[in-house]
């Protein structure tokens, strides 16, 4: 099993860094955070990939994906459905929104007013829609790619400290480095613009990786090792704000897909050093006096990573 995840698991990274070229880091943290049914938040600048990759990694699946993009006038309505009323029959019934797919890509997210913002935030969390009374499930797997500019302020509803906890992981991509770039430049072709990719595996195949994941062992010291990072935020003078247990969670179920992905069944210490930046960095904030001084969250976490004792051995 462990080698059919990590088949298809380069397979993804292959299809995915055919669009988004020299990124193949950033793709494999994007899926790893995909075959965890967690949710994903790409923050950086515009023009970076941002919307390509999750483009790609949505056509890289055989099921269904919706684009929302995100503007101050959308309704919580627009994302998740709204009830009609049917003359024919005299009653009202469920309309479904753009949230009723596998994978659903929320262009500039922090442009939507927080009302929005919480009726798409409470569906990646509940995985239903409560319409008139009555849940209505999602698809599964259900995959929210969410994307936002940071550095544009300007009619826009930043994230609050509660919203992003909901995200399993947070993604720069960063600019392209200069021989990535010239490739991109010479392989540039107008009919070549909005290709897209084909499907390398299909939503019941993506269930049973998902499935197979949750057998990756962890044993106790690794558990041990993530809990001592996270309180190590939760005390350090520098943070207004540490790590939640949901952050511990995703932490460790993103730990497991990257295992997985080096065909490995068992998680390591480098594993969570590894991931402790995109899956800790967006749920800590900085206290007023450490930003004030040019304080960084990154520093932080590198400054508590290595702190915190390492596991040595193996349990078992």
């Amino acid at each position: 099993m462990a080698d059919q995840v990590a088949s298809v698991f380069h397979a993804l990274i292959d299809n995915v860094e055919s669009i988004v070229r020299g990124k193949a880091e950033s793709i494999r943290l994007a899926l790893c955070c995909l075959l965890t049914e967690g949710h994903l938040l790409i923050d950086d600048v515009p023009g970076t990939g941002k919307t390509s990759m999750a483009k790609a990694i949505a056509g890289s699946i055989a099921g269904s994906w919706k684009r929302v993009q995100f503007t101050p006038d959308l309704l919580p309505s627009d994302v998740t459905g709204v009830m009609v009323f049917d003359q024919r029959t005299s009653s009202f019934s469920f309309r479904q929104g753009p949230v009723f797919t596998n994978v659903l890509i929320g262009d500039e997210i922090n442009r939507a007013s927080p009302k929005t913002q919480s009726a798409l935030l409470e569906v990646m969390e509940e995985r239903q829609v409560t319409a008139d009374g009555v849940p209505h499930l999602v698809p599964r797997p259900f995959f929210v790619i969410a994307t936002q500019n940071p550095r544009d302020f300007h009619g826009t509803f930043p994230l609050p400290d509660v919203q992003l906890d909901r995200f399993a992981m947070k993604l720069s991509l960063g600019y392209a480095d200069q021989a990535t770039e010239v490739i991109v430049l010479e392989a540039y072709r107008r009919e070549n613009r909005d290709r897209g990719v084909p499907a390398v595996t299909n939503a019941t195949q993506l269930e049973q990786l998902i499935a197979s994941i949750e057998q990756i062992e962890v044993v106790h010291s690794i558990n041990d090792y993530i809990v001592r990072l996270a309180n190590a935020t939760r005390t350090h003078p520098d943070l207004r704000l540490g790590v939640s247990t949901r952050g511990t969670l995703s932490l460790m179920r993103v730990a497991k897909a990257y295992a997985a992905s080096e065909q490995r069944g068992y998680v390591t210490p480098d594993d969570i050093k590894t991931l402790v930046e995109p899956v800790f960095g967006h749920r800590i904030s900085l206290s007023s006096e450490a930003e004030l001084r040019g304080v960084r969250s990154e520093q932080v976490l590198a400054e508590i990573v290595d702190d915190i004792a390492v596991p040595r051995h193996r349990e078992g």
